[in-house]
């Protein structure tokens, strides 16, 4: 059969463990190519009579992507998209085409659609979750919508089975394979169910030829007007959750955190930056030569956010990507980004920016803030390491010094450990979990 591109060795062994296996959590690292592992394993069941019905369910910035992807590699695969009105989207359910695609959204609005309409109305040959971690939560209407999706076979798509605590893989587990895991058994059943159920490679292993990433932390201390803001927060706020006492909540706390956060972007009253003017300077040495670079923030809005830096960096002409684009806007946004040679900046907010993305244009990646969680970190620069990339990949993660940042950072490498444990087969000895409580004590309010 004929391919749009040549498939790599580990490609086709992924496509055979997939047609082989009724249920399978891929978990290879970001930029190996799942969508098309996937895509080619469909094409061929379905020219091989060995399917019927394929359900892809992600997430709603994803669809457009899938479709395109699907086009390229399956052409000759009958495909609806259920989007838009309730009438449109009924009537998609209802179209002959084998493969049918959806967004998260969808899928949790269109459950309770009345027979014969709506996805839990009829049985699939295989339903194919990509980012899976979006229903990590066990508890949430989604994931248990997922569950209930009748099927016969279950693939999970996800880099990151494993976000913040085991429980993370646990609800994907469900999904994929109900009943493997007994939850009396925890971390080592845990991980003896991974083991059935798990495909995961490394880009270093199978893409030795892939140029290196490099990461970096920049120390930075606060500007003189920054540090005075922000003392005064800490200071203030640490009176005010006193004077709480035992009315104080999770939520009082993470209040405060996200402020000091914010400052550390910048000043609000100043809107002074030490952060940015770094940025800058690193800006304009990569960008001499004609490299192009990501900035990834949480914050959208100004001061603290994307919104400010695209104003800040207007020299640059950014590309600018958070959740207000819609999909089609998305799509253009990337296209401009890779085509045109004056664009070399891309301003992204973490939460739409982190996945689905292949932005190898990009051969240097900024962490503007630190989220909590390592593994969307890793998510996001590894939209410029991936297939396609012939640049060595430079990211730098900025960490301000003697402020809530530097506790955040202590956290991450717990979590980053926590992956390794269970994902990537290192030894178990170290793991604990990590409690709300833990959390607050470690960033010391």
């Amino acid at each position: 059969m004929a391919w749009r591109h040549p498939l790599h060795p580990y490609q086709e062994a992924g496509i055979a463990r997939l047609r082989a296996a009724p249920h399978l959590l891929l978990a290879d690292e970001m930029g190996l190519g799942k969508t098309i592992q996937v895509i080619a394993a469909l094409r061929l069941m379905f020219r091989d009579g060995e399917l019927g019905s394929a359900l892809i369910v992600v997430p709603s910035g994803l669809v457009l992507q899938w479709r395109r992807q699907l086009r390229d590699w399956a052409p000759e695969l009958g495909l609806a998209t259920v989007a838009g009105t309730r009438d449109e989207r009924i009537a998609a359910w209802q179209r002959a085409a084998p493969v049918k695609i959806c967004s998260y959204d969808v899928l949790r609005n269109d459950r309770v659609l009345p027979a014969p309409y709506g996805p839990a109305r009829q049985l699939w040959g295989v339903v194919v979750a990509d980012e899976a971690q979006r229903f990590k939560n066990a508890h949430t209407d989604l994931a248990a919508t997922m569950r209930q999706l009748k099927r016969e076979r279950a693939w999970a798509l996800t880099g990151t089975p494993v976000e913040n605590r085991p429980d993370d893989a646990v609800s994907i587990l469900d999904f994929v394979a109900p009943g493997l895991f007994d939850p009396d058994t925890m971390i080592a059943g845990l991980r003896a169910a991974l083991a059935k159920v798990q495909l995961r490679r490394r880009r270093a292993e199978v893409l030795p030829g892939l140029p290196p990433k490099t990461v970096f932390t920049i120390g930075i201390d606060l500007a003189p007007v920054q540090r005075a803001a922000y003392d005064r927060a800490e200071r203030e706020g640490l009176v005010w959750l006193r004077e709480l006492g035992a009315a104080m909540t999770v939520t009082h706390v993470l209040e405060l955190i996200l402020r000091l956060k914010q400052i550390c972007n910048a000043c609000p009253e100043t809107l002074e930056s030490a952060k940015l003017a770094d940025l800058r300077a690193r800006l304009a040495a990569v960008t001499a030569d004609g490299a192009k670079a990501l900035v990834f923030s949480q914050f959208v809005r100004a001061p603290f956010g994307i919104e400010r830096l695209a104003r800040a960096l207007a020299d640059y002409q950014p590309v600018v990507l958070t959740g207000a684009l819609s999909s089609v806007a998305r799509e253009r946004a990337m296209a401009d980004f890779a085509a045109d040679p004056a664009r070399r900046v891309m301003l992204l907010s973490l939460k739409a920016g982190g996945v689905g993305l292949n932005l190898t244009a990009a051969s240097t990646v900024f962490h503007f803030d630190r989220w909590w969680n390592p593994a969307v970190e890793t998510q996001a620069e590894d939209r410029a390491h991936r297939i396609g990339q012939t640049r060595p990949v430079q990211v730098f993660a900025y960490l301000c010094a003697d402020t809530i940042e530097a506790r955040i950072a202590e956290i991450l490498e717990h979590k980053r450990a926590i992956f390794a444990d269970l994902i990537d087969d290192v030894a178990i000895s170290g793991l604990r979990r990590l409690t709300l409580p833990e959390l607050l004590r470690s960033v010391g309010v």
